[in-house]
């Protein structure tokens, strides 16, 4: 067996894992490379895996790091299939069809820059044709996807429909498991089952995205949020949260919800100004079936989880300009969740610079982001080539994180230190691979290898 990250080895987007196994070639995951803009651009464009040559791909999840670039993939030749939970492809759907709008907007602006044609990454035409490759696969269904190489596909508890990749194949004669994590979840997650617990496998690639720290308990969430509404109201600002479509935003307004329900908050109109947002949550109410216990009761007692008294999903670009006049205070959901595109540009600029508001971040923020670059509480930052002062408060809240942390991490990867498991630790920063390697070798696992990007590891 070989295995080839093309994406997420020593970084966090761009998820490709290449598996060649007895003669055949399958990838793990097609994702978006996000971050510094031409160096991204370039990836995306160019993908190094000779995709006419593949025979399957499979993917974890639906968030665009992870499948981003899969219609790049049918463009350049790729005519097998696509395997991937119901949920997940669903998602999909709406996900790719979102990201071709930005690539041909982005396409449209660079054009008009440089005075010559710019052409999009994919358009919707690829879309649908890449859609037509979908196969789903429920959880826990075992299927012979090539032959003697057989996928499971188990609950990781990330986001709708993420999943941890199993492949059960012969080597020699002798039965083996590969394990691919995809990005775990956490335990007792709002909405969500948790992840599944594996027992054991021969070789497992893993993600480290918060290898080296820890999130605030879970338990501790909606009381932070209602102090930060409540600060925020007081002083009569808005929030503005910037949030991935997929998951998190459904976590917050489920959150908001539960606050809801036991009146710990100050009425407040609240607006979901994002119309992929507005699709992912249709698709929440379509796939019940990934909820967990907890919020199936407050559904039986309360109804819809996520339809708030005063809330108003937003679609039209003329509502959302409109909330540039909306006074606080008020709550403002949207994405995009690093801050790189879509309309949260637009209410940044317009209430950075007032004391009286908020940013509220409540997710992963990558290198060379505008996200991080509130994060890190610059005096200035940069939208729309214009620089604004940052003068509203910033409150990270990393209890939100749909990640495992590094001791739900190291939890979950020392199952496999029983048989001398051959474990490649990818989808991480320097800090976070280096920190979940020194936390794994302390709980007696000895074959752990940082994966680097286009570096072939050979398996035994």
């Amino acid at each position: 067996m070989k295995i080839t990250s093309h994406g997420a080895a020593q970084g966090v987007t761009g998820s490709k894992h290449l598996i060649e196994l007895n003669g055949y070639r399958i990838l793990l995951d097609c994702g978006m490379f996000q971050g510094r803009r031409k160096e991204s651009d370039y990836k995306n464009r160019h993908i190094p895996l000779e995709p006419e040559t593949l025979d399957a791909v499979v993917l974890s999840h639906a968030h665009i790091d992870h499948s981003g670039v899969i219609p790049v993939l049918g463009k350049m030749g790729y005519r097998g299939r696509i395997y991937s939970t119901c949920a997940t492809r669903d998602l999909c759907t709406i996900m790719l069809l979102d990201s071709a709008n930005i690539q041909r907007r982005d396409a449209e602006w660079l054009s008009k820059k440089k005075q010559t044609y710019i052409a999009p990454l994919y358009d919707d035409t690829d879309v649908y044709l890449a859609m037509k490759q979908f196969v789903c696969i429920p959880y826990e269904e075992r299927m012979e996807v090539l032959p003697g190489i057989f996928l499971t596909l188990q609950d990781a508890g990330h986001v709708l429909g993420s999943a941890i990749v199993c492949l059960d194949y012969k080597e020699n004669g002798a039965s083996k498991r590969l394990v691919f994590s995809g990005d775990l979840g956490r335990k007792n997650l709002p909405i969500l089952k948790d992840p599944w617990e594996p027992s054991d496998a021969d070789v497992v690639i893993m993600e480290s995205t918060y290898g080296d720290r820890d999130h605030d308990p879970i338990e501790t969430m909606e009381g932070e949020l209602a102090d930060v509404i409540c600060r925020t109201h007081a002083r009569g600002g808005k929030l503005i949260i910037p949030s991935f479509a997929l998951e998190r935003a459904q976590e917050i307004i489920y959150a908001l919800k539960r606050l809801e329900v036991r009146q710990a908050v100050p009425f407040q109109h609240v607006y979901v100004d994002s119309p992929l947002t507005v699709n992912v949550t249709e698709m929440f109410r379509l796939h019940t079936e990934c909820f967990d216990s907890e919020i199936q009761q407050l559904m039986a007692k309360v109804g819809d989880p996520f339809l708030l008294n005063h809330v108003q999903y937003v679609r039209s670009a003329e509502d959302s300009i409109r909330l540039n006049y909306q006074p606080g205070p008020a709550i403002i959901i949207s994405a995009a969740g690093m801050c790189e595109h879509g309309r949260i540009l637009h209410h940044l600029r317009n209430n950075c610079e007032d004391s009286k508001n908020t940013i509220l971040i409540v997710g992963f923020q990558a290198k060379h982001t505008l996200g991080r670059r509130i994060v890190e509480r610059r005096r200035e930052i940069r939208i729309f080539g214009k620089n604004y002062e940052l003068n509203a408060e910033v409150k990270v809240m990393n209890a939100f994180s749909a990640h495992a942390g590094r001791s739900e991490l190291i939890e979950w990867g020392k199952r496999f230190g029983i048989n001398g498991t051959r474990m490649l630790l990818v989808h991480g920063e320097e800090t976070a691979l280096d920190a979940l390697k020194s936390g794994l070798e302390d709980e007696g696992l000895s074959d752990i290898t940082i994966q680097q990007e286009g570096v072939p590891i050979e398996i035994d």
